[in-house]
């Protein structure tokens, strides 16, 4: 149920390799979507606050947020986004290294949409970029578009 548009993908990354790997991995899977990266939590907020130099950002359909993060981490950063109640409907995957269970706790009590832990492997860390995309374009509904159903306004 894809609108065949693409969306708007935030990647907060502080991480020259991982967004490098995630660049890499949207071109080689042919993933039309527009790729925003910030690489720090201060900026993740600037960007979803449309201000300072990101004053024309466009609101993310998908934010992929790391947790460890310069300045705001993503802890930080996701109860600020879920915390706001123009925010908290942009689905927010945290992907990051860390498998630490007290860390997949507080993402999901911080109300993330999902916790991947980033993949060492290259290959198997293009797979998992691919499967986020394909979940997020192809089988959910994002809010505020378009879906197969017509032009209804979600929230009227």
């Amino acid at each position: 149920m894809t609108t065949g548009q693409p969306i708007e993908v935030l990647l907060v990354e502080d991480d020259p390799g991982d967004e490098l790997i995630t660049r890499e991995a949207f071109e080689d899977n042919k993933i039309r979507n527009n790729l925003h990266v910030v690489r720090d939590g201060l900026e993740a907020l600037d960007f979803v606050y449309q201000r300072g130099v990101h004053a024309g950002a466009p609101r993310p359909d998908l934010i992929l947020l790391d947790l460890n993060l310069p300045k705001y981490d993503g802890r930080q950063v996701l109860e600020k986004i879920k915390g706001d109640p123009d925010l908290r409907a942009i689905p927010v995957v945290v992907l990051t290294t860390s498998s630490a269970e007290e860390d997949i706790l507080r993402s999901y009590k911080l109300f993330a949409n999902a916790y991947v832990t980033k993949p060492v492997d290259l290959d198997r860390f293009m797979t998992v970029i691919r499967q986020i995309d394909e979940f997020f374009v192809t089988v959910v509904r994002l809010p505020g578009r378009v879906g197969a159903t017509g032009g209804e306004n979600p929230t009227a």
